[in-house]
């Protein structure tokens, strides 16, 4: 939300800096055009005044000096005249020892002519005749007062501009992050469903979101409803099947079996197997119960449990332990890291001579998970070969579990590594190791 606040802010920065410098310029442009044009009225009047100014004499045309302005007797005034007729040049005791040219077309002069003692002088030509004579009058302003000011004009409008556009900054800002709240409610209570902290997001959203929010929480009611069936179908399943199996272990130990003593024994194993592997998942299934989507796995109250369950599926005298950092919470979805720890556990279990022992804990950003028995281990040179996925241990070395393909495939989806070393109980050592970025990442375990 802060990248999308700045990005917001740098946008609508750079657009109101760029209209509010065209607009300002634009302004003053405009004030300055109509202000030259309201001057080059002034200029033609004080034209036409010289013009009256100039009557017929005894030598010719005269410029009667009663009827000027008395500014243009007075030396760098800042208003000035040259006027040209019959041969003769007239210029205005105020320019003093400058000399105003005469400018190349009539009308008021675009440039500003540089004037005495550095002034900017607003100049216009005008073409007359008087008394049958053609007539060429210059007059001419001093312009930089009005420079003067402009410049003071930009430096204060230049000022208000930038702190009303901080002020638009702050606003938007303000504004923005109004109407971004219910997003950045919405991310938090995403992550607080990630977190296991919630089931559904909150309804009471603006309009522009409710179809967004109606959308995630039907998909999360739909997520959950799909799991629980699942779960039920399961338990119903092992329930439904655990009595046929008891009909039929019961039916491999009649006399009738015992003139096949090899058939007996294969079909009394064969069953065995499938009731113990039955027991398993339902206790799986009843260890799982109804959690929340994307709960995560918090060690102190999902590992007794857990452990109890082991203790029940292999009723012997097994030396069962944990440890892990007080409150330690595994960013890992609860299901999946049941799934894993419990086929671990499990196998470490089936095969342990009287210890088995989980160990966790965290170092440099990782988490190292560490389950260990007594078991009679695996050789080294067997240890990939047991990994490869859909291998069973049992089925292939005797006296090692089974399973370790499916877990991992599930270390692997989340970034980690597992491996297989020698335990210091004397068995097997099964270290799994996993990065803490990678557990904002929901993954599913392959079966």
């Amino acid at each position: 939300m802060k990248s999308i606040q700045r990005r917001l802010s740098l946008g609508l920065f750079g657009v109101l800096l760029v209209v509010g410098l065209l607009l300002a310029q634009t302004s003053l442009w405009l004030f300055e055009l109509g202000l030259r044009r309201y001057l080059e009225v002034g200029l033609r009047n004080e034209a036409e005044g010289l013009l009256v100014s100039i009557n017929r004499g005894s030598d010719g045309l005269q410029l009667d000096p009663q009827r000027l302005t008395p500014s243009y007797g007075r030396p760098l005034s800042g208003h000035y005249f040259r006027v040209e007729a019959a041969g003769q040049v007239w210029r205005s005791r105020s320019l003093w020892d400058h000399e105003l040219a005469k400018p190349a077309k009539p009308g008021l002069q675009k440039a500003l002519v540089n004037g005495p003692q550095g002034q900017q002088l607003l100049v216009l030509r005008g073409d007359y005749r008087r008394f049958g004579q053609p007539l060429s009058i210059t007059v001419a302003e001093d312009y930089s007062p009005l420079l003067s000011s402009f410049r003071r004009v930009q430096y204060i409008g230049l000022g208000l501009g930038l702190a009303a556009l901080l002020l638009v900054l702050f606003l938007q800002r303000l504004t923005v992050r109004n109407a971004l709240r219910p997003l950045e409610q919405a991310r938090q209570q995403i992550a607080q469903l990630q977190d296991g902290q919630r089931a559904q997001l909150e309804t009471q959203v603006p309009q522009e979101l409710e179809p967004l929010v109606a959308q995630i929480n039907h998909l999360l009611s739909h997520t959950s409803d799909t799991l629980t069936r699942s779960r039920h179908a399961l338990g119903n399943l092992g329930h439904a099947l655990k009595t046929p199996l008891a009909v039929l272990l019961s039916l491999a130990g009649r006399a009738e079996l015992n003139a096949h003593p090899e058939l007996q024994a294969t079909l009394r194993e064969q069953l065995a197997q499938i009731n113990q592997r039955l027991a398993r998942e339902l206790a799986r299934a009843r260890l799982s119960g109804e959690v929340l989507p994307g709960a995560q796995f918090e060690c102190a109250a999902e590992l007794p449990g857990l452990f109890s369950t082991l203790a029940l599926i292999h009723p012997r005298d097994l030396q069962l332990s944990w440890q892990a950092p007080p409150g330690l919470r595994l960013p890992w979805d609860r299901e999946d890291l049941l799934e894993v720890l419990g086929n671990l556990l499990d196998n470490a279990c089936k095969w342990a001579a009287s210890r088995v022992q989980l160990q966790i804990s965290v170092a440099d950003g990782r988490y190292c998970l560490w389950v260990d028995d007594d078991g009679p281990g695996i050789a080294v040179a067997q240890r990939d070969a047991v990994l490869e996925r859909g291998t069973r241990l049992d089925e292939q070395v005797a006296g090692h579990g089974l399973g370790l393909g499916v877990v991992r495939d599930s270390v692997e989806a989340w970034g980690g590594s597992l491996q297989l070393q020698d335990s210091p109980l004397g068995g097997l050592r099964v270290a799994i190791e996993l990065s803490r970025g990678a557990g904002s990442k929901r993954s599913t375990p392959q079966g």
